[in-house]
């Protein structure tokens, strides 16, 4: 395995904090760990991006805002607002969960629709936004998995990522990070959900992830900093 050196692999992580009870306080704190470690972004809900965005602001630390977040279950005209909102509360990428049910359903109009609508409204805003669409790969079957990347790397969506890490079925497994890579060639792919170690972080990267995210950034350096 080729292990990064300590700011490689910080450079590739999303710090994250989903958390429905998480406070501002620490939302703060998690926008100086993101700044002391210089991770990618800070991931957070809808609720703290404008908080987030002026804590970043001027530091090379991306702001990325999580919509339809857990179930994806929202309307298509829901998640376009959302992810307006987002943007001009100053998100720079944008996390949004994908209507599982299209996926079960093997909906391509439904879901290709959508894909395309939100991947507009990203597209349309200068500079462009980043799309990242959450498929709860954990959650679904082979063929399904196979449909959802298909959509996806039809779409030319930025980035499919594995998992909301809030559903039973489980979240990132590098078989899973490899079948995404694999099957949307077009698109990057984030492993997220139980990654907590650095060397499950290790073993996504080494699987094909083009992003971790995870809310132990943190621990994973510092595990990687003690050897």
């Amino acid at each position: 395995m080729n292990i990064p050196d300590e700011k490689q692999l910080a450079a590739v992580i999303d710090h994250t904090l989903l958390s429905a009870t998480a406070t501002q306080e620490q939302i703060i704190e998690l926008c100086k760990q993101a700044v002391d470690y210089d991770f990618h972004a800070v991931c957070v809900n809808p609720r703290w991006v404008s908080l987030v965005a002026d804590r970043l602001a001027g530091t090379g630390v991306k702001t990325a805002a999580a919509i339809s977040l857990p179930l994806g279950a929202d309307t298509t005209k829901i998640k376009t607002s959302m992810a307006k909102e987002a943007i001009f509360d100053g998100a720079d990428e944008i996390d949004m969960v994908v209507d599982i049910a299209a996926i079960i359903e093997n909906d391509q109009r439904y879901l290709s629709g959508q894909l395309s609508a939100v991947l507009r409204v990203c597209r349309a805003m200068k500079p462009t936004v980043m799309l990242k669409v959450i498929i709860e790969s954990s959650a679904l079957t082979l063929d399904q998995k196979l449909f959802a990347c298909r959509i996806a790397d039809i779409c030319a969506v930025d980035f499919v990522k594995t998992s909301t890490g809030m559903h039973p079925a489980g979240g990132a497994t590098p078989e899973d990070v490899r079948l995404l890579k694999d099957t949307a060639p077009n698109c990057k792919v984030k492993a997220s959900g139980g990654i907590k170690t650095v060397r499950q972080a290790l073993e996504m990267l080494e699987a094909g992830a083009d992003r971790i995210g995870t809310s132990s950034g943190v621990e994973i350096i510092n595990q990687l900093r003690a050897g």
